[in-house]
């Protein structure tokens, strides 16, 4: 008896191991796709900082249909004590009057300004809440848009945004709303 079990033991261990290549081949498909869906993100973010390239000139930005966003209080640079801040909003009218979410087209450019003048740190993506009639939130680099009511400080209808730190590394997300290494002079 003890030689049939014998006989058996390299079996055994021949499945196992066959067992265990499959199960290593699998967790390397699911890194892979992992990688792929990160390379994905992050060349949507490539995408969005290379077109956004020439509007680091703020007067080519101009040209683009850009202009200068207050809020309702006439404040141009946006800034949460104890926070961060997110800078001076240049916003295409055109771009947020539609529905479409295009990373190489950012309905605003926020700029920080700076003693040389204002300095181009991130982009951001723009959806009036009436014009979006998908039942799922906008979503744009892995990330859902942050929703702002009506009755904001902006005096805007309610609104989906997400920003993009593309031009200025943000400590607490590439795709968070608040820099806190962003300030306004």
């Amino acid at each position: 008896m003890q030689t049939s079990d014998t006989r058996r033991r390299p079996a055994v261990r021949g499945r196992r191991a066959l067992l265990a290549l499959a199960a290593v081949l699998a967790l390397t498909a699911i890194g892979g796709a992992a990688v792929a869906l990160a390379n994905r993100d992050t060349s949507a973010l490539a995408v969005a900082k290379e077109a956004s390239a020439p509007y680091r000139n703020v007067a080519v930005a101009e040209r683009a249909g850009y202009s200068e966003l207050t809020d309702a209080k006439k404040i141009a640079c946006i800034q949460m004590p104890g926070v961060g801040g997110m800078g001076v909003h240049y916003v295409n009218g055109t771009l947020v009057g539609d529905a479409t979410i295009d990373p190489r087209k950012p309905e605003a450019l926020v700029y920080q300004p700076t003693a040389k003048g204002l300095h181009l740190v991130a982009l951001e993506y723009i959806v009036f809440a009436a014009k979006w009639k998908q039942a799922a939130p906008p979503e744009l680099f892995g990330r859902t848009f942050d929703y702002t009511p009506r009755g904001n400080r902006f005096g805007l209808p309610a609104f989906w945004a997400l920003h993009a730190w593309v031009w200025k590394p943000n400590p607490t997300g590439t795709v968070m709303a608040w820099n806190p290494t962003v300030t306004c002079r």
